[in-house]
């Protein structure tokens, strides 16, 4: 039985075994996600892109950019677009986090403030749209370790981390809102233990306490092996099963100087492959609900130049 099932893979390719491709998501940064809210050509191309390439649901940018706040001063701007998205068949995440206002800083307590009324504004526009205009969630981009205090200090900031995220989700219970929220984690979060409110534990198992799910940044261009996309996440997918909450494993094809975290050397079909693999590996976790991918822009033009390249091959 397993040499007939090799021979079927052989002749199929382990993408074709999957017969259900599982759901994928892609984060879409400030430019690109202001671009769709204020133009309806610019909308109309990347819905087109995204169901051309399976991607459901899409993490959209809701918070200020460069000293504009459409949540807040032009929130029809987001209700035409998620009620567009929303008869296309797409689902809208708000993105919440922003390299521009250091948003990672927000993990302190002199800046915890600004990190809760960031939070508010997606559960105020919720609340006044209508269904069908309303985010399905919200995924928050709020990395600890990207400040400078981490090399000295790690501890201290992912227990105001948590703190953080117990904060925000206090104010969706008072809202009444149902949205899913979660945050963007390092798979490496389950190899730092730590205790918080009474409990030791992996950080990774603490953040999935707090909220409904978690996006896992299990970047690799390979889903085998020891340093796998199947093994960075497999910690996580079985934590979340086991507490009934939802994991997405991201991936990464923006270039990076260390090749093994991005496919952006690498070609579409060995992207797809290995996320067959991943994929029918995941199909036996509960939590599984797809990939995300990072990002938008880095996706589109890894894609136009895999074109480009064909087109003068021609």
């Amino acid at each position: 039985m397993k040499s007939l099932a090799l021979a079927v893979l052989l002749l199929v390719g382990p993408a074709a075994l999957y017969a259900a491709p599982p759901l994928r998501a892609v984060w879409m940064w400030e430019a690109e996600s202001y671009a769709l809210l204020e133009s309806p050509r610019a909308a109309k191309k990347a819905i087109k892109f995204l169901k051309s390439k399976g991607v459901g649901t899409l993490y959209l940018y809701a918070d200020a950019y460069k000293g504009r706040s459409l949540i807040e001063n032009k929130p029809k701007l987001y209700r035409n677009l998620l009620r567009r998205l929303n008869k296309e068949g797409l689902n809208a995440y708000a993105l919440l986090g922003s390299w521009h206002l250091r948003t990672h800083e927000y993990v302190l307590p002199e800046r915890r403030a600004e990190a809760r009324a960031m939070f508010q504004r997606v559960l105020d526009y919720n609340a006044a749209a209508r269904p069908g205009e309303r985010f399905d969630g919200v995924n928050l981009d709020i990395e600890p370790h990207m400040l400078d205090a981490w090399e000295t200090d790690r501890e201290g900031l992912l227990l105001n981390f948590l703190d953080l995220g117990r904060d925000l989700m206090a104010l969706k219970a008072r809202s009444g809102l149902a949205l899913e929220v979660g945050p963007a984690i390092p798979f490496w979060l389950d190899g730092i233990e730590l205790e918080w409110e009474g409990r030791r534990k992996p950080a990774s198992e603490h953040v999935l306490d707090i909220y409904d799910y978690a996006a896992l940044m299990a970047y690799r261009d390979r889903a085998a092996g020891r340093d796998g996309i199947i093994a960075l996440s497999a910690s996580e997918l079985a934590y979340a099963g086991s507490l009934g909450k939802r994991l997405a494993v991201g991936v990464e094809v923006t270039p990076n100087e260390v090749k093994k975290i991005s496919f952006s050397r690498l070609a579409e079909a060995d992207l797809e492959r290995e996320l067959a693999l991943a994929g029918e590996a995941f199909a036996r976790e509960p939590a599984f609900s797809g990939f995300v991918l990072h990002h938008y822009e880095s996706y589109r033009a890894w894609l136009d130049a895999q074109g480009g390249k064909k087109r003068k091959g021609k």
